[in-house]
């Protein structure tokens, strides 16, 4: 069998038996066809079922990197590679073809996105109006809820938090005015940080607990409606209604403030090994993705701002 015949003869396994949808078959054809054609020219015709069988993993890193010098993306290139593997895999199970040593090839490992922040202006409408744009109209909730995510959200974008590690925080954690200097934080891995807090969010946070009502101080900072320890979920929602109601770009999330925290930071000139610290990151690496971020957004300044850049 001819490496083309097996190409067809796959394609039509996966439609009938995995039930492949249309766009996964054309683009899983075209992925084998491509490295079908990245051999013949370096076998000096088309392979058979022998030299398939006889494939090593240099033959399938010699083909991404040629479709990486030809533009193909990580993301593009690391489908290519599931489209060869099940390719070959097929015919190993089906067609006697050898089992072939590619345990080891691992894809191409694709770049963590770039977080995407607020501007310092819509930060501060979801740390300061949250609760009041839910208090009014047909959003009409009580008090407590509305202090409360004001409360919240004015904390995750003045101290950098993570929404889970905030809502880990009980009444005895709270930061306020005239207390510790710092919160301490228990960050991924059990790893403690101490963030400050500002002014403003320790006010927050008092007002909310003005209306919150009593409790021990092992008992959760941060509460829903029936008073049990507040659901991440409940966040997002909230911030989802908020950000309809006051426009807002659909990034707009809890995590979005975190982003916004470190961006806004970075851009006011402060050192990246402290933006680390007050993340609780393990790696450097991390933190210097909020580089590229500031980076666009100095480069859309530019571009809005000056005369030639048009």
């Amino acid at each position: 069998m001819m490496g083309d015949q097996a190409r067809t003869a796959w394609l039509a396994w996966l439609a009938r038996e995995r039930r492949a949808s249309a766009n996964t078959l054309e683009a899983y054809g075209r992925d084998v066809a491509e490295f079908l054609g990245f051999l013949a020219r370096h076998l000096g015709g088309e392979p058979d079922l022998a030299a398939l069988g006889a494939l090593r993993p240099a033959d399938l890193r010699g083909f991404l990197a040629e479709r990486a010098a030809q533009g193909d993306s990580t993301a593009t290139r690391a489908r290519r590679l599931a489209a060869v593997r099940g390719f070959l895999r097929y015919l190993t199970r089906h067609h006697g073809m050898a089992a072939l040593p590619l345990g080891a090839l691992r894809g191409p490992r694709p770049k963590p996105p770039i977080p995407r922040a607020l501007s310092a202006e819509e930060a501060r409408a979801v740390a300061t109006e949250a609760g009041d744009a839910y208090a009014t109209g047909r959003h009409e909730r009580p008090a407590m809820q509305a202090a409360r995510d004001v409360a919240l959200f004015a904390l995750l974008y003045g101290a950098g938090l993570r929404i889970a590690e905030a809502l880990a925080l009980n009444l005895g954690d709270a930061p306020l005015p005239g207390g510790e200097a710092a919160l301490r934080v228990m960050g991924k891995g059990a790893k403690p940080r101490l963030v400050p807090v500002l002014p403003a969010v320790r006010e927050a946070i008092a007002a909310y607990l003005r209306v919150r009502g009593p409790g021990a101080p092992g008992d959760p900072l941060f509460i829903g409606a029936r008073g049990r320890r507040l659901d991440a979920a409940v966040a997002q929602r909230a911030l989802r209604a908020f950000r309809r109601l006051a426009n807002l770009p659909e990034h707009a999330t809890p995590h979005a403030l975190r982003h916004s925290f470190a961006t806004h930071l970075l851009g006011g000139g402060a050192d990246l090994r402290a933006i680390q610290e007050l993340l609780g990151h393990a790696s450097l690496s991390t933190t210097q993705r909020y580089t590229a971020v500031d980076a666009e957004a100095l480069l859309a300044t530019w571009r809005r701002a000056h005369p030639r850049a048009g």
